[in-house]
């Protein structure tokens, strides 16, 4: 049954996204254990959804305390979540790697045009320093991808990191500097540069090695001390195997396969298209794990899809991300 569904995931448009996802819904509550029980506490598996926010969404902490999987298999990777020694970390069992690759790298293209184009480099410190990381793995096959001899992944290296820097900006090539924020914050504050060439994108996570800044007192020591106009972001999670990316401004837009939706902080059940409160994510491409997550984000979706992260929810666990609390 699912085979067809995996096969449109990538060519849907905009039209069949509700309808597709419907059709994922039934495909998880069947196959999916986990699911189909918190389905069944929610008293929503008596009937097929009419919309998507009827669509029952998943607590992300699930991934720390359960096995979410639809189908039964050996994972091909697990995906684990930073985290801190007093937090437990969540756990994504991948059936499919070549689905998370398709997923990034046409998310990628669509964004930023090919990846052929750029020089891709890699500033992810902490993530580097552990295993199982699904941000390591996606920026890793980006500068393979990229073909580029300057692509690559730096440590703590800051005077060889500027000197590629400038190599690339008197070349006038196109680069993405992908950095975790307190690595990007870390080498803003030591170097002062003026990069035309160069697109900055913040992945989030501060995790605890610096004081908590909002995202604009952060985008504006990079704006300043690297010399850009915008910063650009990445929104992504563990428990997801899609993007959204942020040109700017921290108003994030999603692939075709990807859409974000707000649920009431009150009623969680209250689940709408578009306002303020904690955001809801369906995620297509998730066809094996779970495609429905209720996160612990709050933020804004707008009319036209396109949202906005203000911090977490204050009762949950510091992850990955900053915790800015609103």
């Amino acid at each position: 049954m699912h085979t067809p569904l995996v096969n449109n995931i990538f060519s849907i448009g905009h039209q069949d996204f509700e309808q597709t996802a419907i059709e994922i819904y039934k495909f998880q509550h069947a196959q999916n254990e986990v699911y189909n029980q918190w389905c069944s506490l929610l008293q929503s598996d008596l009937q097929i959804p009419a919309s998507l926010q009827q669509i029952p969404f998943l607590p992300v902490s699930f991934f720390k305390s359960h096995r979410i999987t639809s189908t039964l298999f050996d994972p091909e990777q697990i995906f684990e979540s930073s985290g801190t020694t007093f937090t437990v970390n969540s756990k994504h069992l991948i059936k499919d790697l070549n689905l998370y690759r398709e997923s990034f790298k046409k998310a990628f293209s669509m964004f930023y045009g090919e990846i052929s184009d750029w020089c891709i480099i890699g500033l992810l410190p902490a993530y580097l320093e552990r295993s199982n990381s699904s941000l390591v793995l996606m920026v890793d096959e980006l500068i393979k991808a990229s073909k580029h001899p300057e692509s690559g992944f730096y440590l703590y290296e800051t005077q060889k990191l500027k000197s590629t820097l400038e190599l690339l900006e008197s070349k006038g090539q196109k680069t993405l500097l992908i950095g975790v924020t307190f690595a990007l914050l870390d080498f803003a504050e030591q170097y002062t540069m003026n990069l035309k060439h160069t697109v900055i994108m913040e992945t989030g996570g501060m995790k605890g090695r610096r004081k908590e800044l909002t995202r604009f007192e952060v985008h504006d020591i990079l704006k300043k001390n690297l010399g850009v106009v915008q910063i650009h972001s990445e929104y992504g999670m563990t428990e997801l195997l899609s993007q959204a990316y942020s040109p700017g401004e921290g108003r994030f837009y999603c692939p075709p396969w990807m859409k974000v939706l707000v649920r009431d902080e009150e009623d969680p059940q209250l689940v709408s298209l578009s306002g303020s409160g904690i955001l809801n994510v369906i995620d297509l491409a998730n066809i094996f794990s779970c495609s429905f997550i209720a996160t612990e984000d709050v933020g804004k979706v707008y009319e036209d899809g396109s949202f906005e992260v203000f911090g977490r929810a204050d009762n949950s666990d510091i992850r990955g991300c900053s915790l800015l609390v609103v």
